[in-house]
């Protein structure tokens, strides 16, 4: 039995194989709407590239100013150990019921 595997890297389409995806293009679409898709796409690129660079900046400044240490400093205090202190070898209801 032979066992395919995946391609390492997928081709390109060529020239021809570009004609005819815009041939169908054009017949779903129709000639009129095609470069109002185009524009429309590339708008939602522009938008999604200026969020893109808004949030690197944002993380860029707070990498700046050590927002990430003072976090860490604040969850270091604010620790609180909630489970019962036990001697070596007793559970938690031995303790409880000699605590009662």
């Amino acid at each position: 039995m032979a066992i395919e595997t995946a391609p390492l890297f997928v081709p390109t389409p060529g020239a021809p194989e570009l004609l005819i995806i815009l041939f169908v293009a054009i017949l779903l679409f129709g000639a009129n709407k095609i470069p109002k898709l185009a524009r429309s796409t590339g708008e939602a690129m522009g938008e999604f590239q200026k969020g893109r660079e808004k949030v690197e900046t944002e993380l860029e400044e707070m990498r700046e100013s050590g927002f990430e240490e003072e976090i860490e400093n604040e969850n270091d205090d604010d620790f609180v150990d909630t489970e019962p202190v036990t001697e070596e070898g007793e559970t938690a209801t031995e303790t409880e019921t000699e605590t009662n």
